[in-house]
């Protein structure tokens, strides 16, 4: 948890500066949009990757190198001066991003299966707190030169990889010294069978976290217009919005997660999030409809009207669903594929988590501008509702060590020669 923080601290000291330094370098709305899509191309081809490495080799090298290359983008970034190394810098940044699915493999070895769900919680509570706290310390830094975030985020990276180099201990049974039960599968492998047998238990589970993320982070790219069309926010105010987004979201995984797992299970509870995210998203356009009388006057005379109380609440549900979608989807994917598989296989999960961050956004911008303000949110609610219908059925073990279970994504052994 501590090195998902600080590594995702990291990250969000320098990525709300981009669009800033990209204008100083002559790049227009184009070259920006191209040095985010880099990191997310960048990471989605190196996930499964990484997976594999770890795998084969052990979570912790995987992780350590994959550190290792954040520092390097972050000095990139630091002394850039021209858009090319800023690119560069941000192949470099999403390569060694490749890892969260190394770090939830590590956090899946590392707990019983009771725990995992509560435990991936907590590692989703810490990146989303370095998601709060690194553009505060990225913008303060700034007071010390336009290099001051890339090189404290690329340090915080040399002191990351120190910590993981003296407190992260080897967690994976098929690790380099344990060469006898490694696991030879491939992400070719998981690929395939996620597309051509999606009503498998692990393919339908990366099917619901990638049509989830994707929901989250189409809400999430419209969001702003939807507030400034039909509630004024301004660019003044909606940082308060993704702030109430991210407290909730931490908070609910930290303080509350671990016990509704306990009371209702992972399956439940991962159920209980896509609808609580589908209804969200459904009745985000109609909170405007909802009357403007003033409820009750604030200390400082503000007035509260109903329709923003209407709001709140339902823009809350959407963290909540997030929160308890999630984690219980991931530790559930470990419950359902062999351990040996873990890393390659939440790796591949990264991968089309990617390519839904990539593809909702597009879906939701075009929805935007050529069908109207509902729709962008009506659509992705109605994908997120179709995949409660991939959840129910899936089985996971229940608690205590893992029991063995078949290479789910070996390819088929070859026919015997005659």
């Amino acid at each position: 948890m501590i090195t998902a923080f600080v590594d995702m601290l990291g990250l969000l000291m320098v990525v709300p500066l981009l669009p800033f330094y990209a204008q100083e370098m002559g790049g227009g709305g184009l070259w920006v949009g191209i040095l985010v899509s880099a990191f997310s191309l960048a990471q989605l081809l190196s996930a499964p990757l990484w997976g594999r490495v770890s795998d084969r080799y052990g979570r912790r090298p995987a992780l350590l190198v994959g550190l290792g290359a954040a520092a390097i983008a972050y000095v990139v970034f630091a002394f850039a001066h021209s858009l090319w190394l800023l690119l560069l810098s941000r192949l470099i940044q999403g390569a060694g991003g490749g890892t969260v699915g190394v770090l939830q493999a590590y956090v899946s070895d590392a707990t019983a299966p009771k725990d995992r769900a509560k435990s991936l919680g907590w590692l989703s509570a810490a990146t989303n707190a370095g998601v709060t706290i690194g553009p505060v310390i990225g913008s303060a830094s700034l007071g010390w030169g336009e290099s001051a975030p890339g090189l404290i985020a690329a340090g915080l990276c040399v002191v990351n990889m120190a910590f993981a180099w003296a407190y992260l201990s080897e967690t994976h049974v098929g690790s380099a010294n344990d060469p006898s039960v490694r696991s030879d599968v491939r992400p070719r492998d998981v690929i395939r069978r996620v597309l051509t047998a999606p009503g498998e238990p692990a393919p339908r589970l990366i099917w619901i976290y990638a049509i989830g993320i994707g929901a989250f982070m189409g809400y999430t790219g419209i969001l702003a217009l939807f507030l400034a069309a039909r509630f004024g926010i301004t660019e003044k105010t909606i940082g308060f919005v993704f702030m109430w987004n991210g407290a909730i979201s931490v908070l609910v995984r930290a303080l509350l997660l671990g016990r509704l797992v306990d009371w209702l299970g992972e399956a439940r509870l991962s159920r209980l999030g896509q609808g609580l995210l589908a209804i969200g998203l459904f009745l985000l356009p109609l909170t405007y409809r909802v009357g403007s009388e003033t409820l009750f006057t604030l200390p400082n005379g503000v007035g509260v009207e109903a329709r923003f109380l209407f709001l709140i609440g339902v823009m809350t549900l959407v963290p909540l669903g997030t929160a308890f979608t999630f984690p219980c989807v991931t530790a559930m994917l470990s419950h359902v594929i062999d351990a040996r598989e873990r890393g390659v296989v939440m790796g591949v999960q990264q991968s089309f988590g990617g390519v839904a961050r990539v593809a909702f956004p597009l879906l939701t911008g075009w929805a935007w501008d050529h069908l109207g303000t509902p729709y962008p949110f009506w659509i992705s609610a109605a994908l997120v509702f179709g995949t409660l219908l991939l959840a129910f059925g899936i089985r996971t073990r229940g608690e205590g060590e893992d029991a063995p279970v078949p290479l789910a994504f070996a390819p088929a052994p070859a026919p015997a020669a005659d």
